[in-house]
């Protein structure tokens, strides 16, 4: 069983940078696909991004597309999610999930086993 605590959230102003971190402990992190989605108030999770185990794969969510990207250091137990370019829609909670199911990478809640708590991120305009 792995553990996920997401990090780096914070206050940023529309435009801006943030990069969220996902340090993962208690399993063999490589063999993890790793998501991340994001949750505003009344509104459903939403798919933002993912990687394969072996970092060789990637996939975004539409509305993240070319402003987010997405790494992981396995040496590290560690998935990075750089974003850029923030609107306030960007507003959410942001999870990290990790997946059992290697390829391609899942963008459906219900296919990720463990979750982290959260991390909040607030965009500005």
């Amino acid at each position: 069983q792995v553990q996920l605590v997401e990090s780096g959230g914070g206050l940023v102003q529309s435009g801006g940078s943030l990069r969220l971190s996902c340090a993962a402990s208690g399993g063999t992190f490589s063999i993890y696909t790793i998501g991340w989605f994001r949750q505003a108030p009344g509104k459903e999770r939403e798919f933002v991004a993912g990687i394969t185990g072996s970092g060789t794969t990637t996939r975004f969510g539409d509305s993240v597309k070319g402003r987010f990207t997405i790494s992981r250091d396995n040496a590290k137990n560690t998935v990075y999610l750089h974003m850029s370019s923030l609107k306030p829609e960007d507003t959410s909670v942001y999870y990290c999930a990790a997946s059992l199911l290697r390829w391609p990478v899942r963008a459906i809640t219900r296919e990720y086993d463990y979750w982290g708590q959260g991390t909040q991120v607030t965009v500005s305009s």
